[in-house]
């Protein structure tokens, strides 16, 4: 098999105000038809050829990937290479995705209180970066784009001084150099954008809001502020995380779920971005006369007391956990061409994986108490309180 990704430094981070969703919206209508290929050609050729082909659009980048036998290894490059250049875009093909996205996002986030307060956290934490935008795009913002706004930002970012190409498996490097060249050496650059300059800047104080949504359950979800992937301490941050949410191990869940028993469920969820981002805690009522100030007092409790709680046992478990999921994370040939597109797009190193394993193991409880010392200020975070309404919708 063959495992090809085409990468692309674009995201959603990467919209002006007003014209959220477009990189999302683009992921979508880069499979649709082109001046050689007919709407659904792509899908239709890849799958004919025993292949899979999907794609993904995050804060900090887009990808394309495809799985095929090695035969196929021609026909998926003449195919990207043909999308990157003659994509059409027209006002049928727009309307089409517009839709899609559209009700995808009703689906994903207007019908979805866990995902709706989550995008309502960013948007409280961060008040100038990028990252404040929902990927999926605002609806007024998706309802407005226009077919010049498509075609300039198909100009700017698809291009191949925008785009890395992963390809991994049973293949000969001369042969793949060779159907490169072929079909990519014709297309000329774009003049990419600087990035945006928007650092954000360090909170006055904590922010707090409180959403009252058509659940069962109330809901608290708490920002801290996260380190840039490529930071020095991440990843103690997450190893830090890992013994917080650990699943059963963790030390949340020992205490709000199986002490304290204010909570059915705790997770947690550090950025992986090239930009310092947000850390973010989500606890779950055990019932329905449980509040958010009853899940709040515990949570706030532990970690306080990380530095009182950290052992070797639960450092070495953590570690360990992590060490497993970065290497099963390559284990696959499309795993690994994922890693290596992310590694290259996002850090400039492509072997940013196996770097993070060893990074891991050097996390130390030094390391850990300064992460926690660093990023667990009461007075830098964000926490939405989730109450349960009689409302029908969001």
């Amino acid at each position: 098999m063959a495992f090809v990704h085409t990468w692309l430094s674009v995201g959603s981070r990467h919209e002006p105000v007003g014209k959220t969703g477009m990189a999302h919206l683009f992921e979508h209508l880069m499979f649709g038809g082109t001046a050689t290929q007919p709407f659904g050609a792509f899908d239709r050729r890849i799958e004919e050829a025993g292949g899979d082909t999907n794609g993904a659009t995050w804060l900090d980048w887009t990808y394309f990937s495809n799985d095929v036998p090695v035969a196929a290894l021609p026909l998926v490059l003449e195919l990207e290479a043909d999308r990157m250049q003659h994509l059409v875009l027209e006002p049928e093909p727009v309307e089409r995705e517009r839709e899609v996205v559209l009700n995808e996002r009703r689906e994903t986030v207007e019908d979805d209180v866990d995902e709706y307060a989550s995008e309502q956290l960013y948007l409280t934490a961060l008040s100038r970066h990028g990252y404040r935008h929902p990927t999926i795009g605002f609806t007024e913002d998706v309802e407005g784009i226009s077919i010049e706004d498509c075609r300039t930002f198909y100009r700017t970012y698809y291009a191949p001084n925008n785009a890395t190409l992963v390809v991994v498996g049973d293949v000969e490097p001369d042969a793949v150099a060779e159907l490169v060249g072929r079909h990519y050496a014709c297309m000329p650059p774009s003049s990419i954008p600087t990035a945006p300059d928007d650092a954000e800047p360090e909170p006055a104080g904590a922010r707090r809001k409180r959403l009252e949504l058509p659940t069962d359950l109330s809901r608290l979800v708490v920002g801290y502020r996260a380190p840039a992937v490529g930071a020095d301490d991440h990843a103690a941050v997450v190893v830090l995380n890992e013994m917080l949410t650990g699943g059963r191990a963790g030390w949340l869940h020992r205490v709000l779920v199986e002490e304290s028993r204010v909570a059915q469920g705790v997770s947690g969820d550090v950025g992986f971005f090239r930009d310092p981002s947000l850390w973010e805690l989500d606890v779950l009522a055990q019932d329905e006369d449980i509040t958010p100030d009853a899940l709040e007092a515990p949570l706030r409790s532990v970690l306080e007391s990380v530095a009182d709680r950290i052992d070797e046992a639960a450092l070495e478990g953590a570690r360990s956990r992590l060490e497993l999921r970065a290497l099963q994370e390559l284990w696959s040939g499309d795993g690994r061409a994922e890693q290596l597109g992310f590694g290259e797009v996002v850090l400039g190193d492509p072997g940013w994986s196996l770097d993070r394993v060893d990074a891991y193991r050097k996390v130390d409880r030094d390391a850990v108490v300064a992460a926690a010392e660093r990023y667990l200020r009461p007075e830098t975070s964000t926490t939405i309180e989730v109450l349960p309404s009689d409302e029908d919708e969001l």
